[in-house]
């Protein structure tokens, strides 16, 4: 069992997570930065942790992660979604507890484009009747 490595993509917005999951003790690193450091948020470090806490693992693997784009709100859910995956790769019996709990579905929901004629998506410009 030298040198194993599972790997997942989680993607949430715009937000691009390549997850590696090494044999360890449970160190998160995000963008070679530990997780305290690179999001300040408690919430955001919740999230992160969720699939490893549903499935027992947290302290069985250390996970190394690359995210890009977005911010950090969809970077965690990116991060989730690429640990779920990892740990299906690392064992198939942790499928029915992820999917349960909703960690294997990918988030379809994306930013809504401007239309012409308005100021935002759905903002119209001030009206005024004089």
């Amino acid at each position: 069992m030298a040198n194993v490595k599972f790997y997942g993509t989680g993607r949430r917005k715009k937000s691009i997570a390549r997850v590696y999951l090494v044999p360890g003790t449970g160190k998160i690193t995000i963008n070679k930065r530990d997780i305290d450091e690179y999001l300040g948020l408690e919430t955001l470090k919740l999230i992160v942790r969720q699939p490893l806490v549903a499935t027992e693992t947290t302290d069985k693997f250390d996970v190394q992660v690359n995210v890009r784009g977005g911010g950090f709100s969809g970077q965690a859910g990116a991060i989730r979604h690429g640990i779920s995956r990892a740990l299906l790769q690392a064992d198939a019996d942790y499928r029915p507890v992820l999917k349960k709990a909703g960690y294997l579905t990918r988030d379809p929901r994306m930013k809504e484009r401007k239309k012409y004629g308005l100021k935002a998506a759905r903002r119209a410009p001030q009206f005024s009747k004089r």
